[in-house]
């Protein structure tokens, strides 16, 4: 009887120490994996390392002897150019023939200077430049010759005998007869030339610095034409009476200046 009861006791026990010993054997195992692993991925790294340290060394031992084979050619090349121009002349000087010798080291020492010299902008004819573009503004003539009627009033009223009321006044008015000649009161450039609903027939003139003239009522002006270059003193149209504005006032020519598209007073600037 007590031996059946002990021999389920030995089993378990050398069921047991079959589970140990074969943990025991797999963990064994597992770390001689890891090692042999770690090890073979050491020798892989230095021989890389090595691999890379010899093509390094090759490398420059290549482009050493390279640089060294190139020069000593270069050498070669220059001392040779230099025996055959002393053979050339040699012969030249024997045989009265004219040749001509060139000399290397002086045409890149030349080259050398004309790449190194620095090119200076010339300041002062720049300052001369500029000076000759600003142009002194334009003096102004009057266009003809007669008392001023209606003064300038921009920024005043006065009253208007036509429309019956107190109005602004953008120019001068300048008292002359019918077909009394409109002369350009500076040099320009003909602007336009048009009937406007208001002050009739109108020429404008384009002069420089931002400056305009304005000479408005004209019977005529036919003497001039749009794009048109005019000198001071010529004759661009005719007094008239075609400003419906002031066609109540007598005979007269309407002339205004404008600088910057602001309209001046033209009484201070005619002479």
């Amino acid at each position: 009887m007590r031996r059946n009861n002990r021999r389920p006791f030995d089993e378990e026990k050398e069921t047991n120490k079959i589970v140990i010993i074969s943990f025991a054997v797999l963990v064994m195992a597992v770390l001689a994996f890891i090692i042999t692993f770690v090890v073979y991925r050491n020798y892989l790294n230095k021989q890389t390392e090595i691999a890379k340290y010899h093509t390094i060394t090759d490398l420059g031992k290549t482009n050493q002897e390279e640089t060294s084979s190139a020069s000593s050619s270069i050498g070669k090349s220059v001392n040779e150019m230099e025996e055959e121009n002393v053979i050339t002349n040699e012969i030249s000087n024997e045989t009265g023939t004219e040749k001509i010798a060139i000399n290397t080291s002086n045409m890149e020492k030349q080259n050398v200077n004309e790449q190194t010299t620095p090119i200076t902008p010339n300041t002062e004819s720049q300052t001369e430049d500029k000076k000759e573009e600003k142009q002194p503004d334009p003096t102004f003539t009057k266009p003809v010759e007669g008392q001023i009627t209606t003064e300038f009033a921009k920024d005043t009223l006065i009253y208007s005998n036509t429309l019956q009321e107190w109005v602004t006044h953008n120019g001068i008015d300048m008292k002359a007869d019918k077909t009394t000649v409109v002369k350009a009161s500076a040099e320009g450039t003909i602007k336009s030339i048009k009937n406007d609903p208001r002050y009739g027939i109108t020429v404008v003139i384009e002069h420089v610095n931002g400056y305009q003239t304005v000479y408005s009522n004209l019977l005529t002006a036919e003497f001039v034409k749009e794009g048109e270059t005019v000198k001071q003193g010529q004759t661009i149209g005719t007094v008239g009476n075609t400003a419906t504005f002031e066609i109540a006032d007598d005979s007269h020519l309407h002339f205004e200046i404008i600088k910057d598209g602001e309209s001046i007073d033209p009484s201070l600037y005619i002479k």
